[in-house]
């Protein structure tokens, strides 16, 4: 008995192993996204899907109104106090404007791979989307995507250029 236990406690430590070694995200730090996980924003359906239901068909672009895109810290997809603001503004004038729906653009900087980019941006985009229902906002009425790196707000490759990359732009439509 001694001995099967310990070729199990053996072959379970080995196993744990095998299997973590190279996994997590190939971006600025491994497990970056454990600190500020909370998926709450996210509704699971009956089979355990986290879809966020049909693609709206988007319209004519709002071009009378422009927002602020919603900045995020490196590696982050928390929404600081500072940004809410930006958000808030957002919901009053989908509010005002009741036919008026959104997708929420997720963008990244250049650091970190391309799948591990285009996951942050999607996770920052939710997390706007989460807030703005938080305000009222009905869920239908607002869509997300993900851009990653693939298109920077600053073309450069420094502090200040990464900091603009690390947004959600609100795309309005009619």
């Amino acid at each position: 008995m001694r001995k099967f236990t310990w070729l199990l406690s053996g072959l379970l430590i080995g196993s744990s192993l095998f299997w973590g070694a190279g996994c997590g995200p190939k971006g600025p730090r491994a497990g970056a996204f454990d600190d500020d996980l909370d998926p709450s924003f996210l509704s699971a359906g009956e089979d355990g899907t986290y879809a966020l239901g049909a693609r709206m068909d988007a319209g004519n672009l709002v071009t009378d109104v422009q927002f602020e895109s919603v900045l995020f810290a490196y590696d982050s997809f928390q929404l600081a106090d500072s940004e809410l603001q930006k958000i808030e503004q957002t919901a009053d004038y989908m509010r005002s404007h009741g036919t008026v729906t959104l997708i929420a653009e997720g963008h990244c900087d250049e650091r970190g791979s391309r799948e591990y980019n285009l996951s942050l941006g999607e996770y920052r985009a939710l997390a706007v989307r989460a807030h703005l229902i938080g305000l009222g906002i009905e869920g239908s009425r607002i869509q997300t995507r993900s851009f990653g790196e693939e298109q920077p707000a600053d073309a450069g490759h420094g502090d200040s250029a990464w900091r603009m990359n690390r947004r959600v732009e609100f795309m309005l439509y009619r």
